[in-house]
């Protein structure tokens, strides 16, 4: 075994070393290859294939100019990325991320987590990110057309429905997903409608796929609460962020029974110990795209909190469903010490490794990322599905199918961590079956 770890500390100094920095892709690598070390000791011809390596250097790296023209006629130029990772299992998939912090290795980070989040779904799906450093917050409708479109007319020649297929991100709506797509269309000449997923429902998108992360990450807590005998019934929660992650696992608690007291956005945090009006979270941010401090204007018994952590307030459940790294090692430890049972993380990589190791040391129920924000992307392969299949689904019978997969990608996970130790340990199950599913197709495949 020490020999393994040895060989596994190698591969992460080379990674840091190619790749100088680029933190998150780091924190996102290690993260992984740390779990693997009994999956080598079980199977040596992973090292000697060197199979993390290969995953650990995607497959194509596209960086281009994007240049466009505001509302008063003033060039700007921002850079696009697309990072196609790992497309053994499938076409490449995953979101467009259009925000300010956007590097290189944001886009790497996002990308090598998409490659084991959707490898642990059992769909048939790639791993790749991208995006833009263009911030579309406060821009007219008609700046974000123009900067989508010329966004759209370098990246449509590396896409299509069996080569790459995106989706929307933070940043990335309805509204953006519409724009592009109409220029890939333009550009091609092609109704190719499963080349990008988030779409209207009025235009080949699936219903659910709005809420399918947010859903998908309060049923895998579900799950995990059920395997300890436990239920979300009556369990108070926070929910980081208002974006479409945020609203509708709030959406989804409610549903379920829990009661949901504190969301947030990048000014503060809403504490509504009534319980969080849903409604109107949904008018602020999806209609009028206003900042969740406005809340206190409509529910006087709220109150916000500018530049406050909303990890402060006690609760059972927690979902960090905003950013990567928003919940430090100070904030768990205030959540354990309040009662917090549960996390399950809606976000990409939410949690900083010091937040991790005390959960995962604590005992509660922790779902990573890789396994609790699945939702999403399952929904996306549904949505492609009915794309292939020129189909149109139910909103009853897809959320049945995101509960089963979601139920799935639980099972998998819980299995494959008794089977290597490591019982209720989700970052482990995670990793190793996600590592497993994409190292046996790649060998199948021979050194490529």
């Amino acid at each position: 075994m020490k020999q393994v770890e040895g060989r596994i500390k190698q591969i992460f100094e080379q990674v840091v070393r190619r790749n100088p920095g680029e933190a998150e892709f780091h924190q996102a690598v290690k993260e992984v290859i740390d779990c693997l070390g009994p999956v080598l000791v079980k199977h040596p011809h992973y090292a000697d294939q060197k199979i993390i390596e290969r995953i650990c250097e995607p497959e194509r790296q596209i960086i281009f100019r994007v240049p466009w023209i505001d509302d008063h006629g003033e060039v700007h130029i921002n850079r696009g990325f697309r990072v196609q990772f790992n497309s053994v299992l499938g076409p490449y998939k995953g979101g467009l991320r259009f925000h300010p912090s956007v590097y290189l290795g944001i886009i790497k980070f996002l990308g090598f987590e998409q490659i084991f989040k959707n490898a642990v779904t059992g769909m048939p799906i790639g791993g790749a990110k991208g995006g833009s450093d263009f911030d579309p917050k406060g821009r007219s409708d008609a700046e974000v057309m123009r900067f989508c479109q010329s966004f759209m007319t370098e990246l449509h020649r590396h896409l299509g429905e069996y080569t790459d297929v995106p989706a929307g991100d933070i940043g990335v709506g309805a509204r953006e997903i519409g724009y592009l797509f109409g220029q890939f269309k333009r550009m091609t000449n092609r109704y190719e409608s499963g080349v990008i997923t988030g779409k209207s429902p009025l235009w080949g998108g699936a219903l659910v796929r709005r809420e399918s992360t947010g859903y998908g990450c309060v049923f895998f807590v579900d799950e995990m609460l059920k395997a300890r005998g436990q239920s979300l019934e009556g369990m108070t929660c926070v929910v980081s962020g208002s974006g479409n992650v945020a609203i509708y696992a709030m959406e989804k608690l409610q549903q379920l029974g829990a009661k949901v007291v504190a969301c947030s956005d990048s000014n503060g945090v809403i504490h509504d110990a009534t319980g969080i009006k849903l409604d109107t979270v949904k008018r602020l941010k999806e209609v009028e795209r206003r900042r969740i401090r406005d809340y206190v204007q409509v529910h006087r018994e709220a109150h916000y909190s500018e530049g406050g952590c909303i990890w402060d307030i006690a609760c059972q459940v927690a979902i960090p469903g905003a950013t990567e790294n928003e919940l430090d090692e100070r904030a768990a430890r205030t959540l354990l010490a309040n009662g917090c049972i549960a996390v399950g993380e809606g976000a990409n990589m939410p949690s900083t490794p010091g937040a991790v190791k005390l959960f995962v040391e604590s005992g509660i129920a922790y779902g990573p990322g890789k396994a609790a924000n699945g939702g999403g992307v399952s929904t996306s392969a549904l949505e492609m599905q009915q794309n292939a299949s020129r189909d149109a689904w139910t909103f009853e019978f897809t959320e049945q199918r995101l509960r089963e997969i979601m139920s799935n990608i639980h099972r998998s996970c819980y299995e494959t961590a008794e089977e290597y130790g490591s019982p209720g340990n989700y970052v482990i199950g995670a990793n190793i079956a996600g590592f497993k599913r994409v190292a046996e197709a790649m060998l199948a495949f021979g050194v490529i």
